[in-house]
C-alpha cells in the first residue's frame, strides 16, 4: 500500500468515526451502488455423451451492481439487487486443448430479507437470506469449439436457488455511507449443445461468491 493510499484510508476511517449516527428507521429507503466480483465456486460436469472424460471451469466476472433496501422496521429490511455479468466455460479434461467452450450473460435478480443489528449506531452490520432467480441469455459457442466440432447452438436453462448475505454500512454522514457486502448464491444450469444432429448436455453448479464494495444513500 502506498503512502497516498494509506493516508486516504486513514482519512476515510476518521470521517466514519466522526460521522453523526444515521439513525436508520422504519420506512427508510437505502440505495447502494457497488463494484462487485463474481467468483463461481463451480462444479462443471462432462459434455455427454461425446466427451465423457471432459470437465471445465467458469471464469470470474467484474461489474457494477445496484440494490434497493426498504426498511420494514428499524431492524428488518428487504433488499432487491440487480446486476448482469458475462461468464465463459473453459474446457478441462479431454476438452482442455480446445480452451474456451462457450460464453453467456447472466442476470440474477436476488431478493433478501435482512436483519440490521445497530440501526442507531455509526456502523450497521447486517445479515440476510432470500431467493434468487437467474436468467442466462445471449449464449454463444466459442470460435474454438466451433473449429473443433462444428457450428454449435448453446442453450442454458434458467435457475432458482437460495441466497445468503452478510455486510456492513459505515456512515459518512446522516445520508451517505460506505458499504461492504458478501453474498453466496445457489445457482445451477443445464447446457444443451446442438451440433447438427448431435446433441450434448453439460450440467454445471455455479454457486457464485459475490463480493462488493460501494457507496450508499439513505432516503
Amino acid at each position: 500500500m502506498t503512502m497516498k493510499m494509506l493516508n486516504a484510508t486513514v482519512a476515510a476511517l476518521a470521517m466514519t468515526l466522526a460521522a453523526t449516527p444515521a439513525l436508520a428507521e422504519k420506512g427508510d429507503v437505502l440505495v447502494r451502488l457497488r463494484a462487485i466480483t463474481v467468483q463461481p465456486q463451480e462444479k462443471v460436469g462432462p459434455v455427454l455423451p461425446t466427451f465423457p472424460t471432459s470437465g471445465g471451469r467458469i471464469t470470474n466476472a467484474y461489474a457494477p451492481e445496484v440494490d434497493f433496501t426498504y426498511m420494514l422496521t428499524d431492524n428488518i429490511g428487504v433488499e432487491l439487487i440487480a446486476a448482469t455479468t458475462k461468464h465463459c466455460v473453459e474446457g478441462g479434461g479431454s476438452l482442455a486443448a480446445v480452451g474456451r467452450l462457450a460464453c453467456t450473460w447472466v442476470l440474477p435478480p436476488t431478493l433478501t430479507l435482512q436483519y440490521h443489528f445497530a440501526p442507531k449506531g455509526k456502523v450497521h452490520p447486517y445479515v440476510g437470506a432470500g431467493v434468487n432467480w437467474t436468467m442466462f441469455y445471449n449464449e454463444k459457442a466459442s470460435s474454438q469449439l466451433t473449429t473443433a466440432i462444428g457450428a454449435t447452438n448453446v442453450n442454458l436453462s434458467n435457475s432458482w436457488g437460495f441466497a445468503l448475505q452478510a455486510g456492513v454500512d459505515f456512515d459518512l454522514n446522516e445520508k451517505v455511507f460506505v458499504n461492504l457486502d458478501v453474498k453466496y448464491v445457489d445457482m445451477d444450469t443445464n447446457a444443451r449443445l446442438t451440433t447438427g444432429a448431435l446433441v450434448n448436455n453439460l450440467k454445471a453448479d455455479i454457486n457464485p461468491l459475490i463480493v462488493g464494495v460501494g457507496v450508499g444513500w439513505r432516503f
